[in-house]
Formats: C-alpha cells, sequence, structure tokens
C-alpha cells in the first residue's frame, strides 16, 4: 500500500499562485510515476501533470506553461506549482501514484505511450486538497 497526503490548497485571487505538496509513504519501491490531477464540481477527473522517473513530465493542456511539477525524492514529496492562476482553475486536486497499463474497472489496456495521463489508471490517491481562485 502507498499511501499520499496532499497539503497547500487554499483561497487565492486571479493571477496568484499557490504551491501544493503530496507526501507519499508505505510501500513505495517500484512507484515510478506520480501525478497530480484536478476535479471541479460537475465535471470528471482531470490530468494536471506527472512526472515519471528520470524527471519526464506531461502537462494538461489547460496548465501548460502555468504550472510545473517537481519531485523531492529525499522527502519524498511531489509538488506542484502553480502561479498565475484562473476562475477556472478551482477545482479538488489529487495526488496519485502508480498507473498500470490495464484498467479492470473499465477493461480497458493503455498505450504505454500514455497511461499515465489517464486518472483511472492510477492504483493510489490522496484525500484531496481544494483550491478555489476567486475573481
Amino acid at each position: 500500500q502507498v499511501q499520499l497526503v496532499e497539503s497547500g490548497g487554499g483561497l487565492v485571487q486571479t493571477g496568484g499562485s499557490l504551491r501544493l505538496s503530496c507526501a507519499y509513504s508505505g510501500n513505495i519501491r517500484g512507484i515510478n510515476v506520480l501525478g497530480w490531477f484536478r476535479q471541479a464540481p460537475g465535471h470528471q477527473r482531470e490530468l494536471v501533470a506527472t512526472i515519471r522517473d528520470g524527471g519526464s513530465v506531461d502537462y494538461g493542456d489547460s496548465v501548460k506553461g502555468r504550472f510545473t511539477i517537481s519531485k523531492d525524492n529525499a522527502k519524498n514529496t511531489v509538488y506542484l506549482q502553480m502561479s498565475s492562476l484562473k476562475p477556472e482553475d478551482t477545482a479538488d486536486y489529487y495526488c496519485a501514484a502508480d498507473p498500470v497499463y490495464y484498467c479492470a474497472a473499465s477493461d480497458k489496456y493503455y498505450s504505454s505511450n500514455n497511461y499515465y495521463t489517464v486518472a483511472e489508471t492510477y492504483r493510489y490517491w490522496g484525500q484531496g486538497t481544494q483550491v478555489t481562485v476567486s475573481s
């Protein structure tokens, strides 16, 4: 089992910045992908960013150029630096770990090129932290 605990959410004005943190623990050996997803009321959970061993990163289209994902292996923590925040960034933000190619719930196989960008492939999730951007 892997435990993920997010922190750093809150209320910020449009154009402001926040840094989210996610501390991971437990059976983390072999965890080579970590991600941030978000979900706004009435919307599906969507990709924010992922980081893989070696430092490769991916971002959702709506956050490219504004958000940065990073990881501190010594602290077992992954970060999401969010800048130039917009009201549409308002959502619950979730940290996730250990995506898999095959999702039993939907009986789908995903490509090795993009499985880590799909929320349902992740095995472990944090409880979420709320981010509200006021206009």
